[in-house]
């Protein structure tokens, strides 16, 4: 999902936020009902339901409970789950199915914005969590016991909880797997047929891309080369790495923490616009995909499945090339400066509105109970990963009896994504680092990527630091978005009228003075607020 996106699916839950008030009484006493069952132990004696909304992947099951993974719950559990199942549109079908009234017992994968939670919890649409996690659950009790920050991160500014989170540990501080997502993939298959070394500075690979552009390295006769191909401002498929061979670099949210604990926009220092400059030079000559500032996944993925380029970023190259030895990771590259750089992503395993329960639930021990069992530690790594013991389709795990560990099976070609999107739960979970080794394995693919980031990106990464997830307020949230809203399409727009017709020079103050127009100090400052609150309760 690209920035813009995203930005629209907040603009969209926010307005639709105004009709959603006539569903609460604005009472706050909503999280102390509980009219069903008392004293649950699973398996129920006799079988119970619960109400979910959720979304899915269209290439999944219709019914999540034709998955085996929510089969085995059911049995486990003896609770029913009765879905309203969304494969499309979820954001805005949520939000209409919220206005009706009709509201289910909860909502699952729920999607919501910090604003949209707020204000939920303010108009009693949702209820608060807190007791129920001291009373009911403790397994997400004892992680958040044993890490405080994920407490801390679940907890609104009016110190209450009001959703259950998604966490996923894989490897820690800066060797953490989100610390890069557009990993640079270059045809070293071409390299070799071109006879050319691997490009270790920014003019150099320049003059790469160049070859691959004149000199038919694929050695069909055609000129159906695509030097370097991205997808404009689509995070994982972006080119923002290569930013970092000239200073500062650039990551999805335009924001950096330095090693003092000071916020630092991106996209309005003098290292942004000659990283700009330098993309115009290699538009300019021809080598930047045609398409890149409007192709969506599926083009992009059609081309690199046919290896027509010569670089290109995504996560990993196994979505988008395959697991072949025709692509390797593109090192960090020197820019003009002589230095190496890689701004660090504020990437972090972690979102806390996976799970939602609202006023109309009767039953909340039942339901608390429920989603404390997707944070026990065997089920969470199903929860994210998928199942074992399908008989009908490709499994992500075997399970070790003996050990009673989940052991990652090969992909054997197959796209991890697509596979997790068919098997997954996704939903409330908690994988972290220590069940690595004992209560599962690392995923072959993830931990492919963790070397080869340890190899090339690691060691050029100079930030300590993140800025996390931080719960604003509803007034700052909103305040956010509204500027996001506006200065980030504004950014990326600028960013591709440059690339392609330069004049970067001619329009640069008066960029500044936009951005500086849209309210960029006040972000900043509520960022930087919200930061520092947040690392003083850590310290």
């Amino acid at each position: 999902m690209t920035i813009r996106k995203m930005i629209g699916t907040i603009l969209i839950s926010s307005t639709a936020l105004l009709t959603l008030t006539a569903c609460g009484n604005g009472s706050g006493k909503a999280a102390t009902k509980d009219l069903g069952l008392e004293n649950i132990e699973f398996p129920l004696k006799e079988e119970a339901s619960l109400k979910f909304m959720t979304q899915s992947s269209p290439i999944s099951p219709q019914d999540p409970n034709e998955k085996l993974i929510f089969k085995r719950l059911e049995k486990d559990t003896g609770v029913h789950i009765d879905w309203t199942n969304y494969q499309a549109d979820f954001g805005e079908k949520r939000n209409l199915d919220i206005s009706s009234g009709d509201l289910p017992d909860a909502i699952f994968n729920a999607a919501a914005g910090d604003y949209d939670l707020l204000s939920w919890a303010k108009n009693d649409i949702i209820v608060p969590v807190d007791e129920l996690v001291d009373q009911y659950m403790p397994n997400l009790k004892k992680i958040y016991e044993e890490h405080p920050e994920y407490k801390e991160l679940s907890t609104a500014p009016d110190g209450k909880m009001y959703s259950f989170p998604w966490i996923e540990e894989l490897g820690a501080g800066k060797e953490s797997i989100h610390t890069v997502s557009d990993m640079a993939w270059i045809n070293v298959e071409w390299l070799d047929n071109l006879d050319l070394e691997m490009p270790e500075t920014t003019n150099e690979l320049m003059e790469v891309l160049e070859a691959f552009k004149t000199q038919d390295p694929n050695g069909n006769g055609k000129d159906d080369e695509i030097p370097l191909s991205f997808i404009n401002g689509a995070g994982n498929e972006d080119m923002k790495l290569l930013f970092g061979a000239f200073g500062i670099g650039d990551n999805d949210d335009r924001l950096v923490v330095d090693n003092d604990g000071k916020l630092d926009f991106t996209a309005d220092n003098p290292e942004y616009k000659e990283a700009v400059t330098y993309f115009n030079e290699m538009q300019t000559k021809g080598l930047i995909d045609k398409e890149a500032f409007e192709q969506d996944w599926n083009t992009f993925l059609a081309k690199g499945k046919d290896e027509r380029y010569g670089v290109y970023f995504s996560w990993d190259k196994g979505n988008i090339t395959g697991m072949n030895d025709k692509y390797d990771v593109l090192p960090v590259l020197a820019g003009p400066t002589g230095e190496k750089h890689v701004a660090r992503t504020n990437g972090m395993g972690f979102s806390r509105d996976r799970f939602v329960i609202t006023s109309a639930n009767e039953n909340l021990e039942l339901t608390a109970k429920w989603v404390d069992k997707m944070y026990e530690p065997l089920q969470s790594v199903q929860n994210n990963w998928g199942t074992y013991g399908d008989e009908e389709q490709q499994n992500i795990f075997e399970f070790d009896k003996e050990n009673k560990m989940l052991k990652h099976l090969p992909l054997e070609g197959t796209a991890p994504g697509e596979l997790r999107q068919k098997t997954e739960a996704a939903g409330p979970l908690a994988v972290l680092d220590e069940y690595y080794g004992t209560v599962t394995t690392m995923p072959e693919d993830a931990k492919w990527r963790l070397d080869l980031m340890k190899e090339t990106y690691l060691p050029y990464v100079n930030n300590d630091n993140i800025f996390p997830r931080v719960f604003l307020s509803q007034e700052d949230t909103d305040r956010i978005s509204k500027i996001d809203a506006d200065m980030q399409d504004y950014i990326y727009r600028k960013r591709a009228e440059w690339i392609t017709n330069g004049k970067i020079d001619d329009d640069w103050d008066d960029y500044l003075a936009e951005l500086e127009r849209m309210g960029l100090t006040e972000w900043l400052d509520i960022k930087q607020k919200g930061y520092d609150e947040f690392t003083k309760k850590q310290s």
